[in-house]
């Protein structure tokens, strides 16, 4: 998807195959919404998400699992060339009264330039009516934490907290499948034809935590296992060896788990999973990985729990 903010990280970093004269700032990796699906790359048919959990559900997300339901978790890369907009997902109670969705998502820095940065959180000392003074003044960053990224650093960004990516980073988000977003502030940005990007002020000043002040990143601790994240909608765990190192993760009949190296190549059973791509792992299997190259691999679990 070409974004305002995007840049050719894709191609360079992930090396794939993209127009380099395009501004590519998304790529939404497993999807299962209405008007985005993911579809199979290891079947000779064109198997969508939403097909193979409407024919196969008990056996991917475990027999509690309506194949009805949609796939509870959205994965997606962002190349942030350039400053995302100033936002702020809602909660549920405030998602439920404005018409939206909640989102937590967490974000891994797979690569950081020098002077990459995070918006997360708020400055101490910061309120609401400083906050709205300060988008009065064009000024809304004032108010906001800024922090350096550094690649392999993680943050949880939970429903309510006020964030925005700034440039430098390329990003795997990995977040409860919603697509509800409210601009509080886009830098004055304009697009080529001079029009600024819709901004939904109120509807941000009651999503917006104002007791949520200079959270911290979770540093690459350089261990076998790390934990990145683990709330109620889902864990991430980090899991780094050297190559030819095999790790289980999961038996047979346990969770349901996605996989996503990303920096290495890795084997489960007959499959090879390349570098930034994402696979699932179903209820019904074991999962064991093979490292074929030393590297990373975040494995998420814990949202098909009931």
């Amino acid at each position: 998807m070409e974004r305002i903010w995007g840049g050719n990280a894709f191609s360079d970093i992930l090396g794939r195959d993209t127009d380099p004269s395009k501004k590519i700032g998304e790529s939404w990796e497993i999807v299962d919404r209405e008007d985005h699906q993911s579809v199979l790359s290891n079947t000779p048919k064109k198997l969508t998400l939403r097909s193979l959990l409407s024919s196969h559900c008990s056996n991917i997300m475990g027999p509690k699992w309506k194949k009805e339901w949609r796939f509870p978790i959205l994965v997606k890369w962002l190349d942030c060339s350039n400053k995302l907009s100033l936002q702020v997902h809602p909660p549920k109670a405030i998602a439920d009264k404005l018409g939206g969705e909640p989102k937590t998502e967490n974000w891994y820095i797979a690569h950081a330039t020098n002077d990459a940065g995070l918006y997360v959180g708020l400055k101490k000392g910061s309120d609401k009516d400083k906050f709205l003074e300060s988008i009065r003044n064009g000024t809304a960053e004032s108010e906001c934490h800024w922090v350096k990224s550094n690649t392999g650093d993680s943050i949880l960004v939970e429903s309510g907290r006020i964030h925005a990516i700034d440039g430098g980073n390329l990003i795997l988000e990995i977040q409860q499948n919603s697509d509800t977003t409210y601009r509080v502030f886009d830098w004055n940005r304009t697009d080529e034809n001079g029009n600024s990007r819709e901004l939904h002020i109120d509807e941000s000043i009651q999503s917006i935590n104002f007791d949520d002040f200079e959270p911290k990143l979770i540093p690459n601790a350089g261990i076998e296992v790390q934990n990145l994240a683990n709330c109620s909608q889902f864990r991430i765990r980090k899991f780094t060896a050297n190559a030819q190192k095999t790790i289980k993760i999961k038996g047979s009949n346990q969770d349901c788990i996605i996989l996503s190296p990303v920096d290495c190549v890795v084997e489960v059973g007959k499959e090879l999973i390349e570098k930034g791509c994402s696979a699932i792992s179903p209820y019904s299997q074991e999962c064991i990985i093979k490292f074929t190259e030393g590297g990373s691999v975040l494995i998420t679990d814990g949202f098909s729990r009931l």
